[in-house]
């Protein structure tokens, strides 16, 4: 039989963990950013650049819409993961069921903070995870260029979201444990074109999303960094891109560069090939020097090995 004063003792151990637990979960919302600190002058065709760095029309453009609805981005597309089925928000210009009404306060705070204009915590679906590494330069440049593509007037479904991770204030929890704002990987010295690669890959191109390896609540495992994974459902599995021997260390820089653009035979194993298909045709719109930087990134990063 429990005694009366076990369950006291009990209490009282527990009582500390659970007023963290609940502070935690209570204090993880940030506060807006104001407008006042954002840069003035507006670089549009840097935001282009942002914007096809980002892949934001691989997921935020309807669903079939091809190359002639890339620029709009009336959302709709389901995203099917182990943890439910995710629906891609409108990010158009429309104020009615886009992102017409936002401030620049709030498009920051989304992308850095992976708040919403409510105050409410996106799911991390959404990858603010990494775009919480851009620069406010960045931002503001692709919240201009994103008012200036065309309005589409389209209300995405909901969110369908299995067990506990319906609360979004476990999602506060959830990013103290695993948002990480810094960079990544540290390097000694690297050169100007690593430094620049490495913004790209861990910053606008989230990468890591994809490529590296999370737990059973999708928390990163960075000491597997770009070291390979599962895609959104658990079915299919995401090439290690890290220079070791599973991933990609028997290319040349030169391949690498190739098969960051369409119609090339470079793929690591396992590539899902749509969504890798994707993915080139926003880096093809890029800088060659900023495709030359992501190869170089890719290269000096530590080896991981695939897990079997």
């Amino acid at each position: 039989m429990i005694q009366p004063g076990n369950i006291a003792k009990s209490v009282l151990l527990l009582t500390p963990v659970l007023l963290a637990l609940s502070a935690c979960v209570s204090d993880t919302t940030p506060q807006a950013t104001p407008d006042t600190n954002f840069p003035s002058n507006i670089d549009l065709a840097n935001g282009q650049q942002v914007f096809w760095a980002g892949g934001c029309s691989s997921c935020h453009a309807a669903p079939g819409s091809g190359k002639a609805g890339r620029l709009r981005l009336g959302g709709g597309l389901k995203l099917e993961t182990q943890f439910g089925i995710f629906t891609v928000p409108n990010i158009s210009p429309d104020k009615a069921t886009g992102i017409g009404t936002w401030s620049n306060s709030d498009f920051s705070n989304a992308l850095l903070k992976g708040v919403a204009p409510d105050g409410s915590h996106y799911y991390p679906s959404f990858p603010y995870t990494s775009y919480a590494r851009m620069t406010r330069n960045d931002v503001s440049d692709l919240w201009a260029f994103l008012k200036s593509l065309p309005v589409v007037a389209n209300k995405p479904g909901d969110h369908k979201i299995f067990g506990l991770i319906k609360s979004r204030k476990a999602i506060g929890l959830w990013n103290r444990l695993y948002l990480k704002r810094g960079k990544v990987v540290r390097f000694n010295s690297p050169s100007p074109e690593v430094d620049r690669g490495q913004y790209l890959v861990e910053g606008p191109g989230h990468c890591g999303e994809c490529h590296t390896p999370r737990n059973k609540i999708g928390g990163f495992n960075y000491n597997k960094w770009l070291g390979g994974g599962v895609d959104e459902s658990g079915d299919k599995t995401i090439p290690n891109i890290t220079p070791g021997e599973s991933g990609i260390g028997g290319w040349s820089i030169e391949e690498i560069i190739a098969s960051l653009k369409p119609a090339t035979g470079h793929a690591p194993s396992g590539s899902p090939t749509t969504a890798m298909a994707e993915v080139r045709q926003n880096l093809a719109m890029l800088k060659v020097s900023d495709r030359q930087a992501i190869a170089a990134y890719l290269k000096a990063i530590p080896a991981v090995e695939s897990d079997d």
